[in-house]
């Protein structure tokens, strides 16, 4: 027997790899053997729990759903928020027949991405099962009971109880189950759930309750009153994230009842009872806006009002006239939101905070001013801050002090214009200054982080360049504070960056770059560390990675790439604007200028400093730098980074992470790899949200992938047909020849799948585009286009723009049937032949629209390249087939000789197809009665 070569193999990550190979090639039982000899020798824990998830995809992939079960479940005790483990092992239940945990485990996977389609659609057909199972088991109100006395029954088993739970939650989904728990005192007995503390009991009854207030504005409002806001506030801020998140999204659902963004449902005379449903939304903002400042409220409880405010209080739309939510904030709330940003977490009356609770306020404070209309509304923004500044002034009170530049810092991270207006303030940048001098660690803290944003802004930048350079440089030798030495070195490079680059670097930190990267990659490996100071690191090394050296000793640093990698995935606004920067650095995926041959001669005759290519910048080195990127998992932690809410990740950070996604799909080779790991998936909202130039970077990228992936495998489901977008968007004179020809390739592989994308990319207007390229003198696009073309007509809308007066399609296609390029004869002629097979109108379309016809399909005929000859056979029977008429005046051709030629040569099994064509022809003639049987020779 053969032995598998995964157990000659000692190393877990590269049997890993090699079990993810064998699944992407279907040999399940292989990977299954890599993946358990995996198992075996890793000791990681984090590894054995990709290693356990991954085994379940085969398991499921083999049809055993118990040991899929099984593996999901063992990665999940490792990782509780492993979401394709989660996923994995609700497929696995489901197949098991156990469909009420298969609906827990996937509503998790729900709240976790919910804008996930595939999530919201097993979810809705999972719930559909369930309540089949209820209707037959009896809806009736005494069943809506029976739940609940299953429920509050302290001595019920476990799974009846877990059953009873869930069928609540798949009633409370359905209108009129919904209902009737509201009409039974259901709201009540909810709550008394809630009020056992029990924690899966909470959580049933609160995702109950959110079913039953989605797209019914008079029974959330009832809700919201029985309940009560300061209950649901307080049940919101309690230190457990699932029941903390839950309540947040039942809140949202109540919020988008009120403000009419939910899924609307009227119902008769119920509309009637719900009063103005603005005291209502001004209720729920007070109180949200209480727990910023409470320090009952736990950090998750801080991050979820935020959110709550900074997803429902600005305008959606500005051209809407009415920003009076964001004004009555403001008026009533803005200090509050200052003093969040305004808190020091090393001090010990800090509010209890998590990693993004800071700059959660922060983003808060940057919508609300955007949200503003008028300079009259901005100045009185602009004042309520000065006065929170000027407040600590003359009191002699250093902490409050810190607390007013430590809020500067936050609003630089905010509104950035208006934190340049703040510091603009007199002594404000002088104390900033002189804090950095101060011998308190704290103070030295604050100062730094404080002037580290401040000099974003070059004007500001010049003042520090002047001033607190060689406090900087002071701070980072003397200070024995690993918090505060990393924050002055992060100065110190972010002053060099502003400086000049490299040179700046060198001349401030007075050192090489090298050592400087090394002592940040030394600090992010360290976990003794707090990840907010690791953190730092990175942003250090976002702009030592401009240098060529570093960022190739980087990417060769694998404890330092995972120690980042990790980072990343806690989703931090700033951790992943800086990983981003550093990768796109490493994978030379910025823009650069091409220099102008004739102007560098000039500059050297003139003895200025022309700047020349770094050798580890060169196409080899790069290379090397993304192979080995994505040996460490990079396309895994970028996957991560594109799944954070939408308030941590900017515009910006998603134009700097596709533009290292299409780096990474540069070598053909790599794709199949950068789609197991979930970068096709990944790059879809890139592609459609953020920076003009990120969406294109994303689309170009994702064109890389359709181009030869098989989209059954690189976008599943429903997914592939999210794609078609991005690609047709490419298709634009403004984009480069190259995006244009991927894109095409990558519609030319979609179209060859199913009529359902033929008509996709019909409906994204993609025609008129495709056709213009066949046009192009580019052969490679010219090319593409056609053999697009060639599949989409199979589609018959696309057949009845050919047979439309009035249009030169049909001719364009002849004409290109005659071109030179043998691979663009053999597009034109397999759209030709589909075309004519389809429409007989287009038979006759075809001798009228060109003089031309019956030469080129005479050449096709007697290609020498056998694919193009049999389409030009096809044609010609097409032709014959389609009018007697017609027939005869093909037969008063040369092309009788032709048929006759090719009809009578021997029967040849390479060529036997063609043969048959070409006899097909004379049959047909025949049944005619144009020609006479002949006898082969």
């Amino acid at each position: 027997m053969c032995v598998s070569v995964s157990w000659q193999n000692s190393d877990p990550v590269q049997l890993k790899e090699e079990g993810n190979k064998y699944f992407q090639a279907n040999d399940y039982e292989k990977a299954v053997q890599s993946y358990t000899q995996a198992i075996k020798l890793n000791k990681d824990k984090a590894l054995q729990a990709v290693l356990y998830r991954n085994r379940a995809a085969c398991f499921l992939k083999k049809e055993e759903y118990a040991k899929a079960a099984s593996d999901a479940s063992r990665a999940i005790d490792i990782n509780t928020s492993d979401i394709k483990a989660l996923y994995r092992r609700s497929q696995a239940l489901e197949k098991l027949g156990k469909l009420d945990q298969a609906f827990k485990d996937v509503q998790k996977c729900a709240t976790m991405e919910p804008r996930n389609k595939n999530f919201q659609e097993t979810l809705r057909r999972l719930g559909a099962d369930i309540q089949e199972k209820v209707n037959a088991g009896g809806s009736s109100p005494g069943f809506t009971d029976q739940m609940f006395e299953i429920l509050l029954d302290e001595n019920s088993e476990k799974e009846k109880r877990e059953k009873a739970a869930n069928n609540l939650i798949v009633l409370g989904r359905e209108e009129a189950g919904a209902e009737r728990i509201f009409q039974n005192n259901g709201v009540s007995l909810l709550l008394q759930l809630i009020e056992t503390k029990n924690p899966e009991l909470i959580l049933a009854a609160v995702r109950t309750l959110s079913g039953m207030c989605t797209g019914h504005k008079a029974r959330a409002t009832a809700i919201l009153h029985y309940l009560g806001i300061d209950n649901i506030c307080m049940w919101m801020s309690v230190d457990n994230e699932e029941i903390s998140l839950a309540v947040c999204n039942l809140l949202q659902t109540i919020t988008d009842c009120l403000l009419g963004q939910g899924k609307e449902e009227h119902h008769g005379k119920e509309e009637a009872v719900v009063l103005d449903t603005k005291k209502d939304v001004r209720m729920i903002t007070m109180r949200l806006l209480d727990m910023l400042v409470s320090k009952q409220v736990s950090g998750q409880g801080r991050d979820r009002a935020l959110n709550l405010l900074n997803k429902n209080i600005p305008r959606k739309d500005l051209n809407d006239q009415d920003n009076s939510r964001t004004i009555f904030v403001i008026d009533n709330g803005l200090k509050k939101i200052l003093k969040v940003v305004g808190q020091i977490p090393e001090m010990p009356d800090c509010l209890p905070l998590t990693e993004n609770t800071q700059l959660t306020a922060s983003v808060l404070l940057n919508k609300l001013y955007d949200d503003l209309r008028c300079d009259p509304e901005r100045d009185n923004y602009r004042v309520i801050c000065e006065e929170y500044i000027n407040w600590p002034r003359g009191t002699g009170n250093m902490d409050k002090t810190l607390h007013a530049i430590q809020m500067v810092s936050g609003i630089l991270q905010g509104p950035f214009d208006l934190g340049n207006k703040l510091l603009g303030m007199k002594g404000v940048m002088e104390m900033m200054v002189a804090l950095c001098g101060s011998e308190r660690e704290i103070d030295q803290l604050v100062a730094v982080e404080a002037l580290i944003h401040a000099s974003t802004k070059l004007s500001r930048a010049s003042f520090i360049i002047s001033n607190g350079v060689t406090l900087l440089k002071e701070i980072y030798k003397k200070t024995k504070n690993e918090k505060i030495k990393i924050r002055a070195l992060v100065g110190l490079c972010k002053l060099g960056s502003a400086g000049g680059t490299d040179y700046g670097l060198r001349q401030f930190a007075e050192g090489s770059t090298e050592k400087l990267a090394k002592q940040c990659r030394k600090w992010l490996c360290n976990t003794s560390i707090d990840a907010r100071t690791r953190k730092w690191a990175v942003e250090g090394l976002a702009y030592l990675t401009l240098d060529a050296d570093v960022k190739d000793d980087f990417v060769e640093d694998e404890p330092a790439l995972q120690a980042m990698f990790e980072l990343a995935k806690a989703s931090d606004k700033t951790i992943l604007y800086s990983v981003a920067s550093a990768l796109v650095n490493c994978t030379n995926s910025y823009d650069t200028k091409e220099l102008v041959p004739e102007l560098v001669q000039l500059a050297k005759f003139s003895k200025q400093h022309v700047p020349e290519e770094h050798p580890k910048d060169k196409k080899d080195f790069v290379v090397k730098r993304v192979k080995r990127l994505l040996k460490a998992g990079v396309v895994s932690a970028l996957a991560c980074m594109v799944k954070a809410d939408s308030a941590i990740l900017t515009d910006q950070s998603k134009e700097l992470i596709a533009r290292v996604f299409l780096a990474l799909c540069e070598d053909p080779k790599d794709r199949g790899t950068i789609v197991a790991q979930g970068g096709g998936k990944a790059l879809i909202p890139l592609a459609v949200e953020g920076t003009e130039v990120g969406k294109i970077k994303a689309s170009h990228a994702l064109a890389k992938i359709a181009a030869i992936s098989n989209p059954d495998i690189a976008f599943p489901g429903e997914r592939v047909y999210e794609v078609v977008r991005p690609l047709v968007s490419l298709l634009n004179t403004e984009r480069d020849g190259l995006q244009n020809y991927e894109a095409l390739l990558g519609l030319t592989n979609f179209s060859g799948r199913s009529d359902k994308l033929r008509m996709k990319i019909v409906k994204e207007r993609a025609l008129p585009d495709i056709e213009n390229y066949m046009f192009e003198n580019h052969d490679q696009i010219r090319q593409a286009a056609t053999e697009c073309m060639c599949n989409l007509v199979v589609n018959k809308e696309v057949q009845e723009r050919f047979v439309a007066d009035g249009n030169d399609r049909l001719k364009l296609v002849v004409l290109l049937c005659g071109e030179d390029d043998e691979k663009l004869q053999v597009a034109a002629s397999g759209a030709l032949a589909m075309l004519t097979a389809a429409q007989k109108k287009l038979c006759s379309k075809m001798t009228e629209v060109t003089t031309q016809w019956l030469e080129i399909l005479q050449r096709l005929c007697l290609h020498d390249n056998m694919e193009v000859q049999h389409r030009g056979l096809v044609i010609a029977f097409n032709l014959i087939s389609a009018d007697k008429e017609l027939a005869m005046k093909m037969v008063k051709t040369e092309l009788l000789e032709i048929l006759t030629y090719v009809g009578k040569q021997e029967d040849d099994p390479k060529k036997q197809h063609i043969i048959n064509v070409a006899r097909d022809c004379l049959t047909k003639c025949m049944d005619y009665g144009l020609i006479k049987p002949l006898s082969r020779a």
